[in-house]
């Protein structure tokens, strides 16, 4: 099985909390209204296969620019290391954009075109995040297209799903995930500021350098539980959200560690724990909203 454990390196599945987590959210929100199951595990298949192309798509064009080489931390490296073509990855990364959408297509057909709509722009955004002309991430865009599209447009879209309507909660609900999952981009970014900097990939840690970059790292880590927070209080969530303030030290301390750190080897430390955070604190949130349905708390 050596080729399944090539593909299953490329596709990096351990990224795809990112892709999970907030289909988990609407899902959750939406269930004081309605829950369908085979609408959820559609909406949660579809984003993981989006998010399994932006990948293989991201690796391909990385590596046709020469960003990503052999000593490269936190791609795949199977091209870079011959165990897959470039001509191959970027076929799987077309694979799955199709599943992804023949998912999307199906949910439509049940559910409504806005469905479709999202599905769409997620794939043109993932696509056109390393892809010419647009290039999103070389040009300091990277952060801003992963919080609008793994915060806002899956967690409204899952909501979508489930009810067919769109309203605010859910759209307040996905701000805190979406600063997570632009956070861990931005502690990839930090970590590649010199590489990045060589192969004129601007990101905006490349651009500002340390420590702007590092105040950037904090505001949207801490940001997600001020979120959190003002919901709670203004009422546009139910208190139980507020278990996410459990992960609040690990949030500190994960803080104090990447402002403390120089190495790319170390700052990747602080990229898997970014991870980590947010699909702790995601899944705390979504557990929040599901005790409220559960218990009828408001």
């Amino acid at each position: 099985m050596p080729m399944v454990r090539t593909w299953f390196a490329a596709l990096r599945p351990v990224s795809f909390t990112a892709s999970v987590i907030p289909v988990l959210v609407g899902t959750a929100i939406a269930a004081q209204e309605e829950f369908h199951a085979l609408l959820f595990v559609l909406a949660l298949f579809g984003s993981v296969a989006i998010h399994a192309g932006t990948n293989l798509v991201n690796d391909y064009f990385d590596h046709v620019k020469g960003t990503d080489n052999v000593a490269s931390l936190g791609q795949s490296g199977v091209i870079q290391r011959g165990m897959l073509s470039a001509r191959a990855v970027l076929l799987g990364g077309t694979v799955a954009f199709a599943a992804g959408a023949a998912i999307g297509l199906t949910i439509a057909s049940m559910a409504g075109w806005p469905v479709l709509a999202l599905g769409v722009a997620s794939v043109l955004a993932g696509y056109f995040y390393t892809a010419s002309p647009f290039s999103l991430a070389y040009r300091g865009l990277g952060e801003a297209v992963v919080f609008v599209f793994m915060g806002p447009v899956i967690v409204m879209g899952a909501y979508y799903v489930q009810t067919e309507t769109f309203t605010w909660e859910p759209f307040v609900a996905s701000v805190p995930i979406g600063l997570l999952v632009a956070a861990i981009l931005h502690a990839n970014n930090v970590r590649d500021i010199e590489n990045d900097r060589r192969n004129n990939k601007w990101t905006l840690a490349a651009l500002a350098g340390r420590p702007l970059a590092d105040y950037e790292f904090i505001a949207l880590t801490l940001g997600a539980y001020a979120v959190v927070i003002v919901m709670a209080i203004a009422g546009t969530a139910p208190w139980p959200v507020l278990v996410t303030l459990l992960t609040l030290p690990l949030a500190v301390r994960l803080v104090r560690f990447e402002m403390s750190q120089t190495s790319p080897r170390a700052l990747n430390a602080v990229l898997a724990q970014t991870a980590g955070l947010h699909m702790l604190f995601g899944a705390l949130l979504a557990f929040g909203f599901a005790v409220a349905v559960w218990t009828g708390i408001a």
